[in-house]
């Protein structure tokens, strides 16, 4: 097996990290809560998560001063001073989107809230040595100043393994529903009778959860797992015409599944409905037209 796998397979079962996470994560959520400020931070209005756009911009700045450094090709040095500013500057909003992403997956799986705290950790440390490269430079201690700044690139891609191994490996910012939106042809979902009115019910179609609602004279249909973690949308509560996550509060629209409030960034895959011969049939239901 290969070392770096052996290394994310002991910092996901390192329990030591648990307490911090926890009380980090339980901190950050009960001072953002549902609303437009936690929507803003989360993408909701951009349709994905926020907090990768952000990365590129820390991420290139800094790269770009340690490139410039190992070429040689900033004689005077202002250019590279320049970079490593602007890296500083967005470092701030990043880890605040990055923080509010972990801290809603943080209830779900232990390993993601260890890892977590691992990839925080190192940006940390990249940020406080591209921060003492930036002052070491101006002070006319140029040398220390690379030296810094290629130890802080080095951090900064232990940062960015551990944050891919959070993307692609655990999940986490993407679209829970992706890969499985659900049957593209009629199938059956239930008896009529067992879904009686006013009560979320969860049924499972083609290995595929889903949520059945008769409310106000409809009959809707809905991917049960949330978009934004997974949570099952049949545990949350209606309000009006949405559906609100248990976990995050994010609100779905009965009707077609849109996001009317976040974190969720992207709405759920929503069904047509019919009932015949005392049975309830959905298939997915065809995007609008742009």
């Amino acid at each position: 097996m290969r070392i770096p796998v052996r290394a994310m397979e002991a910092l996901e079962q390192a329990h030591v990290l648990d307490a911090p996470a926890a009380a980090i994560a339980g901190t950050f959520r009960s001072r953002l809560g549902p609303g437009a400020l936690k929507d803003a931070i989360s993408g909701t209005w951009l349709g994905h998560a926020l907090h990768p756009l952000l990365t590129d911009v820390v991420i290139g700045a800094f790269v770009s001063a340690s490139l410039l450094d190992v070429l040689a090709a900033d004689r005077d040095g202002k250019a590279t001073e320049r970079l490593i500013a602007i890296g500083i500057l967005a470092y701030p909003p990043t880890a605040v989107t990055g923080t509010s992403d972990w801290a809603d997956s943080e209830l779900g799986d232990a390993r993601v809230r260890r890892v977590g705290l691992a990839h925080a950790a190192a940006n940390a440390v990249s940020l406080t040595l591209y921060t003492s490269s930036l002052i070491a430079r101006r002070r006319g201690a140029r040398g220390r100043g690379k030296l810094l700044g290629l130890a802080g690139a080095t951090a900064l891609g232990a940062a960015g393994y551990l944050g891919s191994h959070m993307s692609f490996v655990q999940g986490v910012g993407v679209d829970q529903t992706v890969f499985d939106p659900g049957p593209t042809q009629w199938t059956e979902a239930a008896e009529s009778g067992d879904v009686p009115a006013g009560q979320l019910r969860r049924v499972v179609v083609d290995e595929t959860p889903v949520l059945l609602l008769r409310h106000r004279d409809s009959l809707h249909a809905m991917h049960d797992r949330c978009s934004h973690r997974g949570c099952p949308l049949s545990d949350g509560e209606i309000d009006g015409e949405v559906v609100v996550c248990p976990c995050h509060g994010s609100r779905f629209r009965l009707a077609d599944g849109a996001v009317e409030r976040g974190p969720a960034t992207t709405p759920q895959p929503a069904y047509e409905t019919r009932e015949t011969g005392g049975r309830i049939e959905i298939r997915l239901r065809a995007p609008a037209a742009g």
